[in-house]
């Protein structure tokens, strides 16, 4: 298995490095806006929690008075009213309980559903680059276990909190009422817990992100093993990449358990400072007594204030605890959802779009002024370099006309695929510019140019659902009849009628049910159904026998017709048509012309051409002489 989820650098490293070390307040506050976004739930939670947490305040003092009121009165103290008080908040607990339980699983639910929409949507706008150096793994790790973890945090995180800080208010406020310095002693363990919250802090929230990160490289490693089982068992790595898991589960249980140590630390700590308050109450109130200064029932009330005061401190260390964990969770989920696309139109662009929104222009009919026609595609001294690696593309000049047939060959490696990708503008060039009818196409609605593509791939992909389904993908609002006619056109008609349910065939994941070569014919049908204004092919027949192949060019010969089409071709026996051949090498455009100007030249072409032809011929004959 690839050794890529043991660097470090290209997965989580350039995501956590602008976050600081300690609690992020702000990263909170984004966060808490998606729950703040229900209001109407959010209102009746935080109601709940405080009519919780002053029934639970009242009970001492209800106590109180019954001690009092007995050692005063003995036998003659009227306990209806006590009695009553002590229903009263009873009934009061128990409807704001089920109410908490109900609005808090509502919000959890809708802030998980929120966040999971956000980060996909902001997924389908980034740019290629955003996805060359994070798996697949990576991300569902975010969309997944991450979000998951917020959720739970941003809503009964919420509803502990306001119990917590309602309650631990309420009964300083009634431990002072009572007694001031009974109070200041019980309360003289603040201090203490500060200091420790803040020490333990930083410590969780260093072995969380490791956990974090650690999780992400599993879930990872697991991904890439299932999409290369083929490749694993043909080359017998399983205990290979068995011993590789294994390395990467040991290290997240290491990981782990530190983690958990720690808040588990902690929360020991949090319970021996609540038993230090109560044995301090216990004491002073004690000698209180015997001074005369506090009655029985007041002393009694301190004991239960000491003991609950620290309650919702447990569960706010608790939560506390466990936001150290999910920051880890919360910095990658914010990173994902507020990343920029490398590539989108620029300020001026949206205005213009803004604008012809406004006046109801359809943004593929025209824009800028100009129609819906691109008659010239014209690279000037184009150059591209990624971000790691070195020059791939250099001074290339190139113009494309209306109607014209571009073939692009060359050796693996020498830009062939970034080329097309610069006029798909899946990337931009770093150096020169692509002009579309003379205006530059960063100057252009991207929307607008990648609507007018068409693009079949080399290893083209196709969805989970019928063959219906995935062709009319190439354009949503189209009849049964036109499917059916691009199938025919892209020679996908006759093989999907031999199967038992036609066009409603499920494909499988990812087309498991389908050869290559009939996936490929459907991405063929799936290009002309979408019927675009340039038509880009990146090796698209080479999954196809040269057969389907033969019968696959007499469709498109009439589909590239009146449109711009650039054809990426690895059998050169296919492209010997097109009405120009652009040879690139090491990056660069090193001839151009037709097929018979360029066998005349005798140069990269006709080398290529004859090698290929040659080893074809050969290959012919043995299947000749085998037979």
């Amino acid at each position: 298995m690839s050794d890529f989820f043991d660097d470090e650098n290209f997965q989580d490293e350039f995501d956590e490095d602008s976050w600081r070390h300690g609690m992020n307040l702000d990263l909170w506050k984004r966060l808490l806006g998606y729950t703040l976004h229900y209001k109407k739930e959010v209102t009746i939670l935080v109601t709940c929690a405080i009519s919780v947490a002053l029934s639970e305040v009242a009970f001492p003092l209800i106590t109180k008075a019954v001690i009092d009121g007995i050692a005063q009165q003995g036998a003659d103290l009227n306990l209806t009213l006590y009695g009553s008080l002590y229903a009263f908040f009873v009934v009061v607990i128990g409807i704001s309980v089920g109410n908490f339980i109900w609005f808090g699983g509502k919000i959890r639910t809708n802030v998980a559903h929120d966040i999971r929409r956000d980060g996909f949507d902001n997924l389908q706008h980034l740019s290629f680059s955003y996805y060359d150096f994070r798996p697949v793994g990576w991300l569902m790790a975010r969309m997944t276990s991450d979000i998951e973890r917020l959720s739970n945090i941003l809503a009964w995180g919420l509803l502990d909190l306001v119990w917590g800080a309602t309650m631990m208010f309420g009964i300083a406020v009634a431990m002072l009422f009572m007694n001031v310095t009974l109070g200041l002693v019980v309360l003289s363990m603040i201090p203490v817990l500060a200091w420790l919250s803040l020490n333990f802090q930083r410590r969780i929230l260093k072995s969380a992100r490791q956990v974090r990160k650690t999780n992400s490289r599993i879930t990872g490693s697991f991904n890439e093993s299932i999409m290369g089982v083929r490749t694993t068992k043909a080359f017998v790595k399983e205990a290979e990449n068995l011993n590789n898991f294994g390395s990467l589960t040991d290290d997240m249980y290491k990981a782990s358990v530190l983690n958990r140590i720690q808040a588990a630390l902690y929360l020991p700590l949090v319970l021996t400072l609540g038993s230090l308050a109560s044995g301090l109450a216990l004491v002073f109130g004690g000698l209180e007594i015997l001074w005369g200064a506090i009655t029985a029932g007041t002393l009694v009330a301190f004991l239960t204030y000491a003991r609950h005061f620290f309650e919702p401190i447990q569960e706010l260390a608790n939560w506390f605890a466990e936001m150290q964990m999910a920051q880890a969770s919360a910095e990658r989920i914010i990173s994902l959802i507020e990343s920029e696309p490398a590539i989108q139109d620029s300020p001026e662009v949206r205005e213009r779009m803004q604008a012809l929104h406004a006046d109801s222009v359809p943004a593929r009919i025209a824009i800028d002024g100009h129609p819906d026609e691109i008659r010239q595609v014209t690279f000037e001294n184009v150059g591209f370099k990624y971000d790691v690696g070195p020059q791939v593309l250099s001074g290339v000049d190139l113009t494309i006309e209306h109607g014209q047939n571009i073939a692009i060959v060359g050796s693996t490696g020498g830009g062939k695929t970034t080329l097309v990708n610069l006029l798909c503008r899946f990337y931009e060039p770093t150096e020169g510019r692509i002009l579309l009818d003379g205006v530059d196409y960063r100057d252009r609605s991207l929307h607008w140019l990648q609507s007018n593509l068409g693009i079949v791939l080399q290893a083209s992909h196709v969805f989970g659902g019928s063959i219906m389904e995935n062709i009319r993908y190439g354009r949503l609002d189209a009849t049964e009849d036109e499917i059916l006619e691009a199938s025919r056109r892209a020679g996908a008609h006759d093989f999907i009628m031999a199967m038992d349910d036609g066009y409603d065939t499920q494909v499988g994941e990812g087309g498991s049910k389908l050869s290559a070569g009939q996936k490929q014919l459907l991405s063929f049908a799936r290009a002309i159904l979408a019927d675009p204004k340039i038509l880009v092919m990146d090796e698209a027949t080479s999954s196809v026998d040269t057969v389907t192949e033969q019968h696959i060019q007499k469709g498109l010969a009439e589909l590239l017709k009146g449109r711009i089409s650039v054809v990426i071709a690895h059998r050169l026996s296919t492209i010997r048509n097109a009405d120009r051949i652009i040879v690139i090498e090491h990056g660069r455009m090193i001839e151009s012309g037709n097929h018979a100007e360029l066998m005349k030249v005798r140069g990269r072409y006709h080398k290529l051409y004859t090698q290929q032809s040659l080893t074809q011929f050969s290959r012919e004959e043995r299947t000749w002489v085998a037979v």
